[in-house]
């Protein structure tokens, strides 16, 4: 028995109603702005609609009183006719197309936005649990699922449906009798409807489940390449993808193969239909009480009738599609994972950049907390370090500060008034970060500085650059700063990076600066680059900085030692060395680790 791998349903799995009233309610709102397309193709539509069967009326105009009565003069009369109602068709076609995919364009737009506005509000808690790849499928795969629903689904529908209320009109108005031979066959066509759609349901329910896995193994075995290459398991990686490929295929196998059963059917129907006409209608011409040209029209709606029932197929299709793109939308739209702003917010000017964290208890999960009692105050223009093991709260003090998180216990303040009396966005002002793993965006290098605010100007950013060390290689770029930046900053060694990260932070010009392992992943000449821009940045800044090295906070203001959660040690360094505590075992072992590689 082969290994599944990966098979974890997930809610990409999960298949509500095919339709769903409140969902399609509140689609529907989407729709509301552009109700002037909709009531334009609905028209458009009816108009349609009743074309088409006008054409095998008017073929039964032309047999029984026109041919029949060998009028050449009024056949062409009837022929003319016909053509221009197939050259109005078309035209009013094209219009109907035209406006139908034009509306689901702009609605799409506008969901997009909704759904990215949306995610750029959302707290770091939701990326933290949710997979990015799931996040972007809402706003591509999901979005687009729409966008047929939408251009081709809604206002389409009322085509098919249309047009059969026409041919039902003409039909009967000809000959009941024949209608209702012609609609025997109903039945049995809404008995293998409804048989395809429940077979059709749960084939398209397994092609999302192994889609999802797919998309889902491809994400993860790209990302993490470098790690499969170095350890030779591309043929394992491969064998393991081709079978969740082949579990894909079968189930999309097993839906074309409800298709095409479906189709014949619905054939063999429409050829008994036609059959029965022709066994009763050609018995009432024999006996005189049927036209030929009625026979002959009938023929052409059982043909026509047939049509847009395949087309209503399709359909379903497409609203189940929608339905369950829908419902993944929605629930990423109605997460309510956000830090929201006060009421009423306090203003923050002339920030002098004092903080104090008094009796704080910050915790990820629920009662699992990272940070117990935490109390400390940081003058304005101080340079404050914080060590401690991993997992001791170094980086949690970040986040909190910078409301990423809310805590659950105590208050942060910044020049006296507790963050959460602040706007987020007057808060986020004040403070610009360096992280440890640099983020760069596809663009310019002008671009990642400045993150496209027009606020600051191009010899700002050549400041900045020149003020951290990063101009000179900047400079030696074919293009300079506007040299282009690959995804990730491929191109760039990471020290590169780590310097446009300087320059950026610096450009923003924040009162208050925090350096999380900054310089860890650089060279020596990188990092003395940076440690003499770091004096430069400090200026006139209140500065938090992380660091394992110990050897590079030695001059800061105060240290704050963390240890599981709790602010344990705090004091200059030659105060912590003295009191031989925590900071000074770590400072001996790393000393010793020095000493060994030395030697």
């Amino acid at each position: 028995m082969r290994k599944s791998i990966g098979a974890k349903p997930g809610d990409d799995e999960v298949l509500g109603k095919a339709y769903d009233s409140k969902l399609m309610k509140r689609l529907l709102t989407y729709v509301r702005p552009y109700k002037g397309y909709v009531i334009l193709g609905i028209l458009l539509n009816t108009l349609v609609a009743g074309l088409g069967p006008l054409r095998p009326y008017l073929t039964k105009v032309a047999i029984d009183d026109y041919i029949a009565l060998k009028d050449y003069d009024g056949l062409l009369v009837v022929v003319a006719l016909l053509m221009g109602s197939l050259i109005f068709q078309a035209i009013v076609q094209y219009f109907l197309m035209y406006y139908t995919q034009l509306m689901g364009q702009k609605i799409i737009f506008d969901l997009r936005m909704q759904i990215f506005k949306h995610v750029q509000k959302l707290a770091l808690r939701y990326f933290d649990k949710t997979p990015i790849g799931r996040i972007v499928t809402r706003n591509t795969n999901d979005v687009e699922a729409l966008n047929e629903l939408f251009s081709s689904g809604i206002v389409m529908v009322f085509s098919d449906i249309f047009t059969i209320i026409w041919i039902f009109i003409f039909m009967f108005s000809m000959s009941w009798e024949l209608s209702l031979v012609t609609l025997s066959v109903l039945p049995v066509l809404m008995y293998a409807t409804f048989l395809f759609r429940k077979k059709v349901r749960d084939a398209y329910r397994r092609v999302r489940y192994h889609l999802a896995r797919l998309n889902s193994y491809m994400q993860e075995h790209i990302t993490g390449m470098t790690i499969v290459q170095i350890f030779s398991n591309e043929k394992r990686e491969i064998k393991n993808f081709s079978d969740i490929n082949e579990d894909h295929k079968k189930a999309n196998i097993d839906s074309i193969f409800y298709y095409a059963v479906f189709y014949p059917v619905v054939e063999i129907l429409s050829s008994i239909a036609i059959g029965l006409i022709i066994w009763y209608g050609g018995g009432n011409v024999i006996q005189g009480t049927l036209t030929i040209g009625v026979l002959f029209a009938f023929i052409q709606y059982t043909e026509m009738f047939f049509r847009p029932i395949r087309d209503l197929s399709e359909k379903y299709n497409v609203m189940q599609t929608a339905m369950a793109s829908s419902e993944r939308i929605f629930k990423l739209l109605d997460n309510n994972t956000i830090i929201t702003n006060p009421e009423n917010p306090k203003p923050l000017k002339d920030s002098k950049g004092e903080i104090e964290f008094k009796n704080v208890w910050f915790a990820y999960n629920e009662d699992e907390f990272v940070l117990r009692d935490v109390s400390f105050k940081i003058k304005p223009g101080e340079t404050v370090a914080i060590v401690g093991a991993t997992g001791a709260g170094k980086t949690s003090i970040i986040n909190i500060l910078n409301r990423f998180y809310d805590i659950q216990k105590g208050s942060i303040t910044i020049d006296r008034i507790d963050i959460r009396d602040l706007k987020i966005e007057d808060l986020r002002k004040q403070i610009s970060i360096v992280l440890q793993d640099v983020v760069l965006f596809s663009g310019t290098i002008k671009s990642n500085i400045n993150l496209h605010n027009n606020e600051i100007t191009d010899e700002m950013v050549r400041k900045a650059a020149e003020t951290v060390g990063a101009h000179n290689f900047i400079e030696k770029l074919p293009k300079g700063y506007d040299e282009e930046v690959k995804e990730k900053g491929a191109t760039l060694s990471v020290g590169q990076k780590q310097l446009i990260s300087f320059s950026r932070a610096l450009a923003y010009d924040p009162q208050i600066l925090i350096l999380d392992e900054a310089t860890s992943s650089v060279d020596t000449e990188t990092e003395m680059l940076i440690q003499q821009a770091t004096e430069k940045l400090l200026v006139g800044r209140t500065s938090i900085v992380i660091a394992h090295r110990l050897s590079t906070i030695q001059n800061a203001d105060k240290i704050l030692v963390m240890h599981k959660g709790q602010l344990r040690e705090m004091g200059t360094h030659h105060e912590l060395l003295a009191n031989k505590g925590i900071y000074y075992k770590l400072y001996q072992l790393q000393y010793k680790d020095q000493e060994i590689k030395a030697s």
